[in-house]
C-alpha cells in the first residue's frame, strides 16, 4: 500500500505530497495521522527551512474521506461525546501544528480544496493556486456548522469578515481568479505550473537567514492577534536583537558588501 504522505527533502526544502489521488487526497485516519506526525516533527527540525504542501494528481484535498467515515460509523457503536471530540481535535491539531512550526509553508492548490483540504490551504503561510482551483468551506453543506478546523479564524483575517461570512455561511466555491482578487492566494497559474511558480518563493526564503526566517514567521503569527502596536514592536525589537547577534547576520552583511548570495550554515 502506498504511503498516504510523501516527503522529499531537497536543499533545505521539504516537498510534502498528500498521496491519495484515487480519493482526491481526502483525509482518512492514516493521512490525518501522517500529517500530525510530520508537522509535529518539524518543531525541532533544523535542516528543513521551508515546506511545500501539495496534492498528488489533479486535486489538492477534497476534505474528510466521507466514504471511510460513514463505513466506520456503520461498523462501530455510537461514539461518546469525548470520543467524538478526540476525533475532531485530531484533525484540528494539524492546522495548529502548521501555524506553530517555525518553517514557512507554501500550499500549492489545484482542483478541489474543500472542507478540511481548504483548512490545510488556509493554515499555510503562502497559497498559490491554479486556474482549476475550487475552494470551499463544505461543512455547512453536510449538516454541520460552517466553522471548522480553524476556517473561522483564518478566513476573516485573510479576506475580511464579509467575504469570510459568505464562504462560511453558504459553502459556495471560490475559484482562482476571485481568490487572487480578494487576497486569498498570492498567485494564479496554469495547471501544471505550480512547482515552477513556487520556485521563486522557495529560493527567496532559502536565501534568507535561517534564524531570521523562523523568527519572521513567529512574529507575523503574533502580530495578527497582538493587542497593540507596542506589543508587535516589542516582538520585532527582540527578534532583531537576536538576529543581529548571530553569525547569520555577519554573513549577510559580508555577502551584501561582496555582492554575492549569502551562505548560511544550518545549526
Amino acid at each position: 500500500m502506498a504511503a498516504p504522505l510523501l516527503i522529499e527533502h531537497h536543499d533545505g526544502v521539504d516537498w510534502v505530497t498528500l498521496n491519495r489521488p484515487e480519493s482526491l487526497n481526502a483525509l482518512d485516519p492514516a493521512l490525518i495521522d501522517a500529517l500530525n506526525d510530520y508537522f509535529q516533527n518539524l518543531q525541532r527540525n533544523r535542516p528543513t527551512r521551508v515546506a511545500v504542501l501539495k496534492g498528488a494528481g489533479a486535486n489538492f484535498c477534497a476534505g474528510l474521506d466521507l466514504k471511510h467515515a460513514m463505513a466506520a460509523r456503520g461498523r462501530n457503536a455510537p461514539r461518546t461525546v469525548t470520543e467524538s471530540l478526540d476525533s475532531q481535535r485530531r484533525i484540528a491539531d494539524i492546522v495548529m501544528l502548521m501555524r506553530r512550526c517555525p518553517q514557512p509553508i507554501i500550499a500549492l492548490v489545484q482542483g478541489a480544496a474543500a472542507g478540511g483540504g481548504f483548512a490545510l490551504a488556509l493554515a499555510a503561510d503562502i497559497r498559490i493556486a491554479t486556474t482549476s482551483a475550487r475552494m470551499n468551506c463544505a461543512f455547512i453543506k453536510l449538516g454541520l456548522g460552517g466553522c471548522d478546523i480553524g476556517t473561522s479564524y483564518f478566513l476573516p483575517r485573510l479576506v475580511g469578515v464579509s467575504v469570510a461570512s459568505e464562504l462560511i455561511l453558504t459553502g459556495r466555491f471560490i475559484h482562482g481568479d476571485r481568490a487572487l482578487a480578494v487576497g486569498l492566494v498570492s498567485e494564479v497559474v496554469a495547471d501544471g505550473e505550480l512547482d515552477n511558480a513556487a520556485a521563486p518563493y522557495v529560493d527567496a526564503m532559502i536565501s534568507a537567514s535561517p534564524v531570521g526566517l523562523r523568527l519572521s514567521k513567529e512574529c507575523i503569527n503574533m502580530a495578527v492577534d497582538a493587542g497593540s502596536m507596542e506589543a508587535v514592536i516589542a516582538m520585532e525589537d527582540r527578534n532583531q536583537v537576536l538576529c543581529s547577534r548571530s553569525e547569520d547576520f555577519e554573513e549577510g552583511i559580508r555577502a551584501f558588501v561582496e555582492k554575492r548570495k549569502p551562505v548560511y550554515v544550518t545549526r
